[in-house]
């Protein structure tokens, strides 16, 4: 009995019909990027100080630079901007005092700087920054930075719930209507932030498009790989994760020339749109739909594949009907993910990589951004390195296998962390190059667990499985900032050491799952179960109808 690997390589495991749908698709993953990452030039927050009335007047009747004025006016200052003071205090005088030393004012109404009383800000902010972002709109600095940190993991708390909600809708009402609504709400939901009135309304839009973005994208990622043949799935995640890269390269330049925050957000969330016109452009996952009973559904869909190749769909192979035709419908249970032990192991180490990948993925580009440099320079370099990844896992994967890849990758991710954190600055080329390697293992990591997850669920259960295990990795959204900002107050470098124990730690679990290279995605619960010990499983049986024999 042929199952319907066996229809897709008479039919074309990649044909024309296969890369149109996945073109789209990767269209798809590569918009993801503002939402995931966008922070970074969203949430900037350039060097800032205090607005002091009369400052500007003063320094005009003085004939001061630039640099005099802050050295004589901005607390702590010194030549370097970072510190505390010269951000959230200011001196409290009155600048436009007469009788103000120009050589020096401060001394000349107390005598000595220190003893100049501090208030807060009370006037607002001055940026040095040519155009703006949600820091210097709601000015979110000082006191109120901590409402940046909320605004993003608002977005990780979107995350989170969609992904049970939504992967529990793409396995119950099937891939294509979950799509097209996640689209929908996530295109209105951009707009409205960008034309958001105030910080509140921003949070709360951005809440909703994380409610259903991030589930629209492993929805999309699922469906690819329902669509291609065996021999083909794991180019196309590689491919699919790697325009998710190429979105970050485009979003980079976007952010160059758009350095208004609101003009930049709608840049990027107006092409969204577009992707409604997936209700013409894509069909229905035919597996889900022969798991759904919908064989007659399902025919249509393979003779459109069929037709799209240009390629003839055998006669034997005219209709279709599951071994278990007359049995229930199969729907999707959170509790299906943990009822049977292999599932169950899967599931928790499957939890546990997503939730490592999204923990260093995230805290490698922050911890970069502890040191000062150029915004757009760094964001293109972390892009950059996740390419030669992307390569490596093309050449291994099918001819070594998933496993052991997978776990040198982790292993390279902790290495090079620990040496990141012990190589002292002095040696800059060495300490630089092992957080490129570092970048490089983690990207592995995490293209590898969502190539992996998909293969180790049956079909009902695939998209559920793969949404709620990778929401793991929106709770690391969540709690990387503190690991990073809360724990390099410490010592700048003990966030890498952590970093490398997480990895050491999943390099040991991954090596206990099973091996999916050369093996048919599994249709039943008892398939997945048996992966261990079946090199290959076929599991929805086609019955082949001939005119000899008619169906009853």
């Amino acid at each position: 009995m042929p199952t319907l690997d066996d229809i897709l390589e008479e039919i074309g495991e990649f044909g024309r019909f296969q890369k149109q749908t996945f073109f789209v698709l990767c269209l798809l993953s590569a918009a993801f990027t503002p939402i995931y990452v966008g922070v970074v030039f969203f949430g900037f927050t350039p060097e800032h100080r205090c607005f002091s009335p009369g400052v500007a007047e003063l320094s005009q009747r003085c004939g001061w630079s630039l640099e005099e004025q802050l050295n004589h006016t901005v607390p702590e200052w010194g030549g370097h901007g970072t510190a505390f003071g010269s951000r959230c205090r200011r001196y409290d005088v009155d600048w436009n005092a007469t009788g103000l030393s120009c050589t020096d004012p401060l001394g000349s109404l107390a005598g000595n700087r220190s003893s100049v009383p501090l208030s807060p800000c009370r006037d607002g902010w001055l940026y040095d920054y040519p155009g703006t972002s949600l820091v210097t709109e709601f000015n979110l600095v000082c006191e109120d930075s901590w409402k940046l940190d909320l605004f993003q993991s608002c977005v990780n708390a979107g995350f989170f719930i969609g992904s049970m909600v939504i992967g529990y809708m793409a396995d119950r009402f099937g891939r294509k209507l979950c799509l097209l609504i996640t689209v929908l709400i996530n295109s209105v939901s951009g707009l409205l932030v960008a034309f958001a009135p105030s910080y509140t309304w921003a949070v709360v839009f951005r809440l909703v498009q994380g409610l259903v973005s991030k589930g629209g994208w492993l929805t999309g990622y699922v469906l690819t790989a329902e669509f291609v043949g065996l021999s083909f799935r794991k180019t196309v995640g590689v491919i699919y994760q790697l325009a998710f890269t190429m979105g970050l390269l485009i979003f980079t330049a976007m952010a160059y020339v758009l350095q208004h925050w609101r003009w930049l957000q709608l840049a990027v969330t107006l092409p969204n749109f577009l992707f409604l016109l997936y209700y013409w452009c894509l069909s229905e996952s035919p597996r889900w739909l022969i798991t759904q009973k919908q064989n007659d559904k399902a025919m249509e869909v393979i003779k459109r594949i069929a037709k799209g190749n240009k390629k003839q769909l055998p006669l034997s192979f005219q209709y279709l009907k599951s071994e278990d035709d007359d049995g229930e419908k199969l729907k999707p249970s959170f509790l299906d993910l943990v009822r049977t032990p292999q599932i169950r192991k899967h599931t928790c180490i499957l939890m546990y990589s997503w939730f490592m990948s999204s923990v260093l993925y995230q805290g490698l580009i922050m911890h970069m951004g502890i040191a000062s440099g150029n915004i757009y320079l760094d964001f293109l370099y972390s892009a950059l390195v996740e390419f030669p990844a992307a390569f490596i896992l093309l050449l291994t994967v099918d001819r070594i296998g998933r496993r052991y890849p997978w776990a040198v990758a982790n292993v390279l991710t902790g290495g090079a962390c620990l040496v990141t954190a012990l190589v002292p600055d002095t040696l800059y080329w060495l300490k630089m190059t092992a957080a490129c390697l570092g970048r490089m293992g983690i990207t592995m990591c995490y293209e590898m667990v969502c190539l992996v997850n998909p293969e180790l669920y049956p079909t009902f259960l695939r998209n559920l499985g793969v949404l709620a295990c990778s929401s793991m990795c929106d709770l690391g959204g969540i709690i990387t900032p503190f690991i990073v900002y809360r724990f390099a107050e410490l010592w700048h470098e003990l966030p890498l050491v952590v970093f490398a124990v997480i990895a050491f730690i999943g390099g040991g679990l991954v090596l206990l799952l099973p091996e999916t290279k050369g093996k048919t995605l599994p249709e039943t619960l008892e398939d997945a179960e048996n992966m261990q010990k079946r090199r290959k499983e076929n599991t929805i049986y086609l019955q082949v109808l001939t005119s000899k024999a008619t169906p009853k």
